[in-house]
């Protein structure tokens, strides 16, 4: 998965921050992969413009005007609530397929199951990924990953999409700059995409989705300071709360850091009131506690779309509530993650 790849990512009529999750993490973190962005209404634009982010992407109009950018392959990057394909970007992937692109896609519903599609593949010579494709099972989680030498991290949030995949990837290479051992455990398909490597846990069976997180942990453990897990979902969403705990179970995280989106006061798919700081650092808590200690040591505050002198307000309540360092890893650096980290793992050495 890690061969040379020049992506079109797909994102007509959905490039924003929260619509396009994926096209924003590969924008994000595999920059040099991504030679254009397809959004029709914002053609002619660059996507670090669109998105707020630092990127001179082009956004253009058409699959031709990717493949005279270069492009080799093609990214679905959203992933819809129920996982479906537009109908008019079928088009696009026909398109591409075509003209020899390869397809990726992080939908749960799998492109390489479509027999037009397939066929259309095979005939053009191109391949399609479906990175939410998993195995059918996996070992059952039995508390293997609390025994570990080393530290396991899980990023958690107050709700799905408020930053917790961008957290533990900016923490991760800040620890690396600094000499820390880290290994990263992506757990969602724009993650898997990045690494190179993982599983989308949501695709899993239930019974096995703690298993295959207790599993990837153990695998990244060795030679390592730190493995952090990509957290998905939040305990207080009704619809992803058992992929949450699923990931809480199966990681067994000594160290938990929480990330929420400023300004949101509720559950974006549910509605129901999203707890404060304080309260949402103690039921993560006592949540972990069930199988296995944990506290959280740091809150990731996503501030984009607010100006300097709101965002700095809400970290610094952030920090107030919980008493723990706070920060947006993109608006200023994930430093205060960094160091709440270095003073837990010397901690830990310590009572070892």
């Amino acid at each position: 998965m890690k061969r040379e790849r020049r992506f079109l990512v797909l994102a007509d009529g959905s490039l924003t921050p929260l619509d396009a999750k994926t096209a924003v993490g590969a924008l994000r973190f595999i920059p040099e992969q991504v030679v254009a962005v397809l959004d029709r209404s914002r053609a002619g634009r660059v996507a670090g413009e669109v998105l707020g982010i630092s990127s001179r992407v082009p956004v253009v109009s058409s699959v031709t005007e990717g493949l005279e950018r270069g492009a080799n392959a093609l990214l679905v990057g959203i992933a819809p609530v129920g996982g479906e394909l537009p109908a008019e970007w079928r088009l696009w992937v026909e398109e591409g397929l075509r003209a020899g692109l390869d397809v990726w896609s992080g939908m749960h519903t799998f492109l390489s199951e479509d027999a037009s599609l397939w066929a259309l593949a095979a005939e053009h010579g191109a391949r399609i990924f479906d990175l939410r494709r998993v195995p059918l099972s996996m070992p059952v989680a039995a508390r293997r990953a609390a025994s570990l030498p080393c530290e396991v991290l899980l990023t958690v949030g107050s709700d799905c999409n408020v930053g917790k995949m961008t957290a533990t990837l900016e923490l991760h290479r800040a620890a690396l700059a600094d000499g820390i051992r880290s290994r990263f455990v992506a757990t969602g398909q724009t993650g898997v995409l990045v690494e190179g490597a993982g599983l989308s846990v949501d695709r899993m069976i239930s019974d096995f989705a703690a298993g295959a997180v207790e599993s990837m942990v153990m695998e990244r453990s060795e030679a390592a300071d730190v493995v952090m897990v990509e957290g998905q979902g939040s305990i207080f969403h009704p619809g992803y709360s058992g992929v949450t705990l699923s990931l809480l179970h199966g990681a067994c995280p000594g160290a938990m850091v929480l990330c929420h989106h400023a300004g949101r006061t509720a559950i974006r798919h549910g509605g129901n009131p999203i707890p404060g700081y304080g309260d949402m650092v103690r039921a993560y808590e006592t949540a972990a506690s069930w199988v296995s200690p944990s506290r959280v040591i740091g809150v990731c505050v996503n501030t984009q779309g607010f100006p300097e002198p709101e965002a700095l307000s809400e970290i610094v309540r952030a920090a107030r509530e919980t008493g723990l360092p706070a920060c947006d890893p993109i608006r200023q650096g994930p430093g205060a993650l960094l160091e709440a980290l270095k003073s837990h793992l010397s901690a830990r050495r310590s009572r070892a």
